[in-house]
Protein backbone atom coordinates (compact mmCIF):
# COMPACT_ATOMS: atom_id res chain seq x y z
CA UNK A 1 0.00 0.00 0.00
CA UNK A 2 2.80 2.38 0.83
CA UNK A 3 4.54 1.65 -2.47
CA UNK A 4 1.33 2.25 -4.38
CA UNK A 5 0.82 5.62 -2.73
CA UNK A 6 4.38 6.57 -3.55
CA UNK A 7 3.91 5.67 -7.20
CA UNK A 8 0.76 7.72 -7.42
CA UNK A 9 2.55 10.70 -5.93
CA UNK A 10 5.43 10.46 -8.38
CA UNK A 11 3.09 10.27 -11.36
CA UNK A 12 0.77 13.12 -10.28
CA UNK A 13 0.27 15.93 -12.77
CA UNK A 14 1.80 19.29 -11.88
CA UNK A 15 -0.53 21.77 -10.23
CA UNK A 16 -2.24 24.10 -12.67
CA UNK A 17 -1.09 27.70 -12.69
CA UNK A 18 -3.30 30.15 -10.92
CA UNK A 19 -4.07 33.45 -12.61
CA UNK A 20 -5.31 36.00 -10.06
CA UNK A 21 -7.73 38.44 -11.72
CA UNK A 22 -7.10 42.17 -11.83
CA UNK A 23 -9.66 44.72 -13.03
CA UNK A 24 -8.39 48.04 -14.38
CA UNK A 25 -10.57 50.98 -15.34
CA UNK A 26 -9.87 54.36 -16.93
CA UNK A 27 -12.48 57.11 -16.81
CA UNK A 28 -12.36 60.79 -17.70
CA UNK A 29 -14.60 62.51 -15.14
CA UNK A 30 -15.22 65.71 -17.12
CA UNK A 31 -14.24 68.49 -14.75
CA UNK A 32 -16.86 70.26 -12.63
CA UNK A 33 -18.27 73.15 -14.66
CA UNK A 34 -21.55 74.87 -13.84
CA UNK A 35 -21.71 75.93 -17.48
CA UNK A 36 -22.36 72.27 -18.37
CA UNK A 37 -25.93 72.81 -17.18
CA UNK A 38 -27.80 69.49 -16.95
CA UNK A 39 -24.45 67.73 -17.36
CA UNK A 40 -22.70 69.50 -14.49
CA UNK A 41 -20.98 67.28 -11.94
CA UNK A 42 -23.62 67.64 -9.22
CA UNK A 43 -26.27 66.31 -11.63
CA UNK A 44 -24.31 63.22 -12.69
CA UNK A 45 -22.04 62.55 -9.69
CA UNK A 46 -24.10 59.71 -8.24
CA UNK A 47 -24.26 57.92 -11.58
CA UNK A 48 -20.53 58.32 -12.14
CA UNK A 49 -19.72 56.98 -8.68
CA UNK A 50 -22.29 54.20 -9.05
CA UNK A 51 -20.65 52.94 -12.22
CA UNK A 52 -17.28 52.66 -10.51
CA UNK A 53 -18.86 50.90 -7.53
CA UNK A 54 -20.52 48.45 -9.89
CA UNK A 55 -17.23 47.58 -11.61
CA UNK A 56 -15.02 47.58 -8.48
CA UNK A 57 -11.69 48.14 -10.24
CA UNK A 58 -8.55 47.38 -8.29
CA UNK A 59 -6.74 50.13 -10.23
CA UNK A 60 -8.55 53.19 -11.54
CA UNK A 61 -7.13 55.92 -13.76
CA UNK A 62 -9.05 59.20 -13.66
CA UNK A 63 -8.61 62.38 -15.68
CA UNK A 64 -9.84 65.98 -15.27
CA UNK A 65 -10.40 65.57 -11.54
CA UNK A 66 -10.69 68.92 -9.73
CA UNK A 67 -10.52 69.24 -5.95
CA UNK A 68 -14.25 69.06 -5.22
CA UNK A 69 -14.63 65.98 -7.39
CA UNK A 70 -11.71 64.27 -5.68
CA UNK A 71 -13.29 64.99 -2.30
CA UNK A 72 -16.55 63.39 -3.48
CA UNK A 73 -14.69 60.34 -4.78
CA UNK A 74 -12.64 59.93 -1.61
CA UNK A 75 -15.84 60.08 0.45
CA UNK A 76 -17.53 57.49 -1.78
CA UNK A 77 -14.55 55.11 -1.80
CA UNK A 78 -13.01 55.02 1.69
CA UNK A 79 -10.98 51.89 0.84
CA UNK A 80 -9.23 53.60 -2.09
CA UNK A 81 -6.27 55.96 -2.19
CA UNK A 82 -6.34 58.75 -4.78
CA UNK A 83 -2.84 59.76 -5.84
CA UNK A 84 -1.61 62.63 -7.97
CA UNK A 85 -0.94 66.36 -7.90
CA UNK A 86 -3.01 68.96 -9.76
CA UNK A 87 -1.38 70.06 -13.00
CA UNK A 88 -1.83 73.69 -11.92
CA UNK A 89 -2.49 75.43 -8.62
CA UNK A 90 -5.96 76.57 -7.56
CA UNK A 91 -9.32 74.85 -7.07
CA UNK A 92 -9.70 74.12 -10.79
CA UNK A 93 -6.29 72.51 -11.13
CA UNK A 94 -7.01 69.14 -12.72
CA UNK A 95 -5.42 65.90 -11.53
CA UNK A 96 -4.85 62.67 -13.40
CA UNK A 97 -5.28 60.37 -10.44
CA UNK A 98 -4.12 56.83 -9.97
CA UNK A 99 -6.63 55.35 -7.54
CA UNK A 100 -6.20 51.88 -6.07
CA UNK A 101 -8.03 49.59 -3.67
CA UNK A 102 -5.99 49.35 -0.46
CA UNK A 103 -7.56 45.98 0.36
CA UNK A 104 -5.91 44.64 -2.81
CA UNK A 105 -2.62 46.57 -2.91
CA UNK A 106 0.02 48.01 -0.66
CA UNK A 107 1.61 51.25 -1.87
CA UNK A 108 5.41 51.32 -2.05
CA UNK A 109 5.87 54.78 -3.60
CA UNK A 110 4.11 57.27 -5.85
CA UNK A 111 4.48 60.65 -7.49
CA UNK A 112 3.64 63.02 -10.34
CA UNK A 113 5.74 64.45 -13.14
CA UNK A 114 4.90 67.05 -15.78
CA UNK A 115 4.96 66.23 -19.46
CA UNK A 116 7.44 68.92 -20.44
CA UNK A 117 11.10 69.74 -20.66
CA UNK A 118 10.97 70.54 -16.91
CA UNK A 119 9.11 67.52 -15.50
CA UNK A 120 9.81 68.26 -11.84
CA UNK A 121 7.72 71.43 -11.68
CA UNK A 122 4.36 72.66 -13.05
CA UNK A 123 4.99 73.49 -16.68
CA UNK A 124 3.80 73.22 -20.26
CA UNK A 125 5.83 71.34 -22.82
CA UNK A 126 6.39 71.68 -26.56
CA UNK A 127 3.21 72.93 -28.32
CA UNK A 128 0.87 71.97 -25.47
CA UNK A 129 -2.16 74.16 -24.80
CA UNK A 130 -2.22 73.15 -21.12
CA UNK A 131 0.06 71.76 -18.47
CA UNK A 132 -0.10 67.97 -18.53
CA UNK A 133 0.99 65.36 -16.00
CA UNK A 134 1.51 61.68 -15.42
CA UNK A 135 0.86 60.09 -12.03
CA UNK A 136 2.63 56.88 -11.04
CA UNK A 137 2.46 54.31 -8.27
CA UNK A 138 4.52 51.26 -7.39
CA UNK A 139 2.06 48.72 -5.95
CA UNK A 140 2.39 45.28 -4.34
CA UNK A 141 -0.57 42.91 -4.40
CA UNK A 142 -1.33 41.69 -0.90
CA UNK A 143 -2.50 38.23 -1.96
CA UNK A 144 0.68 37.09 -3.70
CA UNK A 145 3.31 39.84 -3.49
CA UNK A 146 3.22 40.50 -7.23
CA UNK A 147 4.46 43.96 -8.11
CA UNK A 148 2.96 46.49 -10.50
CA UNK A 149 3.76 49.99 -11.65
CA UNK A 150 0.64 51.94 -12.66
CA UNK A 151 0.87 55.17 -14.67
CA UNK A 152 -2.07 57.40 -15.57
CA UNK A 153 -2.07 60.44 -17.83
CA UNK A 154 -4.06 62.92 -19.91
CA UNK A 155 -2.26 64.05 -23.05
CA UNK A 156 -2.85 67.46 -24.58
CA UNK A 157 -5.95 68.12 -26.65
CA UNK A 158 -4.24 70.45 -29.14
CA UNK A 159 -0.50 69.91 -29.35
CA UNK A 160 0.46 67.08 -31.72
CA UNK A 161 4.11 67.37 -30.78
CA UNK A 162 3.20 67.48 -27.09
CA UNK A 163 1.15 64.28 -27.37
CA UNK A 164 3.98 62.39 -29.03
CA UNK A 165 6.68 63.75 -26.76
CA UNK A 166 4.47 63.17 -23.71
CA UNK A 167 4.03 59.52 -24.66
CA UNK A 168 7.77 59.16 -25.22
CA UNK A 169 8.48 60.78 -21.87
CA UNK A 170 6.18 58.33 -20.09
CA UNK A 171 7.92 55.41 -21.80
CA UNK A 172 11.35 56.73 -20.80
CA UNK A 173 10.19 57.14 -17.22
CA UNK A 174 8.86 53.57 -17.09
CA UNK A 175 12.04 52.16 -18.64
CA UNK A 176 14.14 53.97 -16.04
CA UNK A 177 11.95 53.38 -12.98
CA UNK A 178 10.35 49.97 -13.52
CA UNK A 179 11.74 47.51 -10.99
CA UNK A 180 12.72 43.99 -12.11
CA UNK A 181 9.65 41.76 -12.15
CA UNK A 182 7.15 44.63 -12.12
CA UNK A 183 4.19 44.48 -14.50
CA UNK A 184 3.27 47.75 -16.21
CA UNK A 185 -0.21 49.24 -16.56
CA UNK A 186 -0.72 52.59 -18.32
CA UNK A 187 -4.15 54.23 -18.40
CA UNK A 188 -5.30 57.52 -19.76
CA UNK A 189 -7.04 59.87 -22.11
CA UNK A 190 -4.55 60.20 -24.96
CA UNK A 191 -6.63 62.66 -27.00
CA UNK A 192 -5.66 60.75 -30.14
CA UNK A 193 -6.76 57.62 -31.93
CA UNK A 194 -5.20 54.22 -32.67
CA UNK A 195 -2.60 54.33 -35.41
CA UNK A 196 -1.40 57.86 -34.60
CA UNK A 197 2.23 58.47 -33.56
CA UNK A 198 1.61 58.69 -29.76
CA UNK A 199 -0.27 55.36 -29.69
CA UNK A 200 2.27 53.75 -31.98
CA UNK A 201 5.00 54.95 -29.64
CA UNK A 202 3.25 53.27 -26.71
CA UNK A 203 2.96 49.91 -28.47
CA UNK A 204 6.27 49.82 -30.36
CA UNK A 205 8.74 50.51 -27.57
CA UNK A 206 11.15 48.00 -26.05
CA UNK A 207 8.72 47.66 -23.12
CA UNK A 208 6.39 45.62 -25.34
CA UNK A 209 3.22 47.32 -24.10
CA UNK A 210 -0.02 46.15 -25.71
CA UNK A 211 -3.29 47.98 -26.32
CA UNK A 212 -5.86 46.05 -24.26
CA UNK A 213 -8.50 46.56 -26.96
CA UNK A 214 -6.36 44.79 -29.54
CA UNK A 215 -4.84 42.09 -27.31
CA UNK A 216 -7.93 40.92 -25.42
CA UNK A 217 -8.57 37.17 -25.48
CA UNK A 218 -12.29 37.74 -25.97
CA UNK A 219 -14.29 39.98 -28.29
CA UNK A 220 -14.24 43.63 -27.14
CA UNK A 221 -17.60 44.62 -25.65
CA UNK A 222 -19.30 47.94 -26.37
CA UNK A 223 -18.71 50.60 -29.00
CA UNK A 224 -15.33 51.36 -30.52
CA UNK A 225 -15.36 55.04 -29.54
CA UNK A 226 -14.84 56.27 -25.99
CA UNK A 227 -15.59 60.00 -26.37
CA UNK A 228 -19.31 60.76 -26.41
CA UNK A 229 -19.68 64.55 -25.90
CA UNK A 230 -22.55 63.76 -23.48
CA UNK A 231 -24.48 61.94 -26.20
CA UNK A 232 -25.90 58.47 -25.57
CA UNK A 233 -25.34 57.46 -29.18
CA UNK A 234 -22.78 59.90 -30.56
CA UNK A 235 -22.78 60.27 -34.34
CA UNK A 236 -19.00 60.53 -34.31
CA UNK A 237 -16.87 59.00 -31.59
CA UNK A 238 -13.17 58.35 -31.36
CA UNK A 239 -11.31 55.77 -29.28
CA UNK A 240 -9.04 58.08 -27.33
CA UNK A 241 -9.01 56.40 -23.90
CA UNK A 242 -6.59 53.50 -23.48
CA UNK A 243 -5.30 50.75 -21.24
CA UNK A 244 -1.80 49.54 -22.11
CA UNK A 245 -0.24 46.54 -20.35
CA UNK A 246 3.09 44.73 -20.33
CA UNK A 247 3.55 41.30 -21.94
CA UNK A 248 3.42 39.26 -18.72
CA UNK A 249 -0.21 40.26 -18.19
CA UNK A 250 -3.06 38.51 -19.99
CA UNK A 251 -6.00 40.63 -21.16
CA UNK A 252 -9.00 38.42 -20.52
CA UNK A 253 -11.77 40.93 -21.30
CA UNK A 254 -12.09 44.49 -22.58
CA UNK A 255 -15.16 46.73 -22.60
CA UNK A 256 -16.26 50.28 -23.32
CA UNK A 257 -19.24 50.82 -21.03
CA UNK A 258 -21.71 52.92 -23.03
CA UNK A 259 -24.04 53.32 -20.07
CA UNK A 260 -26.60 56.07 -19.60
CA UNK A 261 -29.17 57.03 -17.01
CA UNK A 262 -32.47 58.90 -16.84
CA UNK A 263 -33.00 61.05 -19.88
CA UNK A 264 -30.48 59.06 -21.88
CA UNK A 265 -27.54 60.97 -20.46
CA UNK A 266 -24.06 59.48 -19.93
CA UNK A 267 -22.31 60.13 -16.63
CA UNK A 268 -19.41 61.88 -18.38
CA UNK A 269 -18.41 63.07 -21.84
CA UNK A 270 -16.26 59.93 -22.06
CA UNK A 271 -17.33 56.33 -21.63
CA UNK A 272 -15.32 54.33 -19.11
CA UNK A 273 -12.95 51.62 -20.36
CA UNK A 274 -12.55 48.41 -18.36
CA UNK A 275 -9.93 45.68 -18.83
CA UNK A 276 -9.85 42.42 -16.87
CA UNK A 277 -6.28 41.22 -16.59
CA UNK A 278 -4.65 38.13 -15.15
CA UNK A 279 -1.12 37.20 -14.21
CA UNK A 280 -0.23 33.53 -14.01
CA UNK A 281 2.29 32.15 -11.54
Amino acid sequence: MIAAVGAMTIGAAPAAKTCPPLRVMTYNTRLDLESDGINRWSARRDQFIGQIKMMKPAILGLQEVVRGQQADLEHAFPDYSFLGLPRESGPMGESSNVAFDRTVFQLKSSGTFWLSETPDKPSKGWDSAYSRTATWAHLVRRSDGKRFVAVNTHLDNEGKVARLEGARQILRWIAAKKAPGESVIVTGDFNTEPGTPPVQAMTHSALGLRDAHDATRSIPVGPEGTWNDFQTLPKESSRIDFVFVSPQLNIERYAVLAWHYEGGRPASDHFPVVADLSSCR
